[in-house]
C-alpha cells in the first residue's frame, strides 16, 4: 500500500486578508504536523500541474471561470462576501484542481493505493456557475467529472464529513446516477442547503443522500453513522473510485462550527472510509482538504486521517446507540430506504 500526498508553498500564496478563517496558516500548521509524523517517510509526495479551461469547463461554465481569472488583475477583490481573492488566487486555484486530478491518475495508474491532497483553497461549495464560501472551483466536483471522463468509470461515491454542505458537489451531479453524493453536515447552517429531502433528480434520484445533524453531535453519532449507515449503502453501490471531502470544521473547538468531533472521531470517520474502500474498490480512495479553522484540530485531525490511510488505525469501540442517532437514523431510513437497504 502506497499512500500519496499534495503539499505546496504554491498553495500558501492564496492572500484572503487579515483575519480571514481560511488562510495560509491552515497548511502551515498541517505542515508542522507533517514534519514530526512517526510515518513521514511512508507517504509519498506527489507532483501536481495546473488545471486547464477545458477541464474546469466539464463543472463549470465560462462565465465563472471568467470571473475568477479576471480577478488576477486585480491585487484584491471579492468572489463574494465570503471568497477574497488576490492577484495569485486565480493560478492557486487551478493548481489546487490540477493537484486533485494528478492523484486521481496516480490512483489509476497503481503508483499510488490512496492518497491526501493538501490543497487550497477550498472547493464544496463552489458551484457551476459561482464561487461561495471560500471556494473558487469545485476541486472535487472536477476531479470527479475527469475520473469519469478519462478513465470511464461508472460508479463514483464521494463523502463529504465538512460541517458545512457541500451544495457545489451536489449540484454538479444532482441528476446523474454515476455519482453517489453522501454528506454529513451541521443543519440548519451554512449554507442553507442539505436537507434530507434533497435526493436527487431524474436518472440521478436517491444517489444524494443529504444527513443533517443537529449543533452538538459529537464523535459517538458519526462513528455509527458511518458504520451503521454509509457502510451497507457504499457497499451495495460498490464504486470503483471513492473522493473525500474532508473538512475539519466539525471539530469541537472550531470556531465556525458547533460540533464535538474529536481527532479520534474523525479517523473513526476515515477508518469506514477506508474499509469500504479496500473492500470493493482496492482501496482507492482520495481525501481532499476542504474545511477546519481551528489550527491544532486541524493538524491532530489530519494525522489522525493519516494514520488510517497509512495503514496504522486506531481503535475505535462499539458504541451504545443513542437517541441523536435512533432519531437520525429513523430520519434516514424513512427518506432513503425507498432507494437503499441498511
Amino acid at each position: 500500500m502506497k499512500t500519496g500526498i499534495i503539499w505546496d508553498n504554491l498553495f500558501l500564496q492564496h492572500d484572503t486578508g487579515p483575519s480571514h478563517p481560511e488562510r495560509k496558516e491552515r497548511l502551515l500548521a498541517i505542515q508542522q504536523g507533517l514534519q514530526a509524523y512517526p510515518h513521514l517517510n511512508e507517504l509519498k509526495q506527489l507532483g501536481f500541474r495546473r488545471a486547464t479551461e477545458q477541464e474546469l469547463g466539464m463543472v463549470h461554465s465560462a462565465s465563472h471561470i471568467r470571473a475568477v481569472q479576471q480577478s488576477s488583475t486585480k491585487p484584491f477583490s471579492y468572489l463574494d462576501p465570503d471568497s477574497p481573492v488576490c492577484k495569485a488566487s486565480y493560478e492557486v486555484a487551478l493548481h489546487a484542481v490540477g493537484g486533485v486530478l494528478e492523484m486521481i491518475d496516480s490512483i489509476m495508474s497503481g503508483e499510488i493505493t490512496n492518497g491526501f491532497a493538501l490543497v487550497r483553497p477550498p472547493g464544496h461549495h463552489a458551484e457551476p456557475n459561482r464561487a461561495m464560501g471560500f471556494c473558487l472551483f469545485s476541486n472535487v466536483a472536477v476531479g470527479v467529472a475527469h475520473a469519469l471522463k478519462q478513465f470511464r468509470l461508472s460508479r463514483i461515491l464521494v463523502v463529504d464529513f465538512d460541517v458545512h454542505h457541500g451544495n457545489g458537489t451536489q449540484k454538479s451531479f444532482y441528476d446523474q446516477r454515476e455519482v453517489l453524493f453522501i454528506s454529513t453536515h451541521q443543519f440548519p447552517f451554512y449554507p442553507g442547503s442539505g436537507n434530507f429531502t434533497e435526493t436527487g433528480t431524474g436518472l440521478g434520484k436517491g444517489f444524494t443522500i443529504n444527513i443533517p445533524l443537529p449543533v452538538g453531535t459529537d464523535d459517538v453519532t458519526y462513528q455509527l453513522l458511518f458504520e451503521q449507515f454509509f457502510l451497507p449503502i457504499a457497499e451495495i453501490y460498490r464504486p470503483q473510485l471513492i473522493l473525500v471531502s474532508a473538512g475539519f470544521d466539525a471539530y469541537i473547538k472550531d470556531p465556525l462550527g458547533g460540533m464535538h468531533v474529536t481527532p479520534l472521531g474523525f479517523g473513526s470517520i476515515a477508518h469506514y472510509i477506508k474499509a469500504i474502500a479496500d473492500k470493493v474498490c482496492e482501496g482507492k480512495v482520495i481525501f481532499v482538504l476542504e474545511g477546519g479553522y481551528h489550527l491544532e484540530g486541524l493538524r491532530k485531525s489530519v494525522l489522525q486521517v493519516m494514520d488510517e490511510l497509512c495503514g496504522y488505525p486506531s481503535i475505535y469501540h462499539q458504541q451504545t446507540f443513542t437517541n441523536l442517532f435512533q432519531t437520525v437514523f429513523a430520519k434516514a431510513r424513512y427518506h432513503f430506504g425507498p432507494y437503499w437497504k441498511f
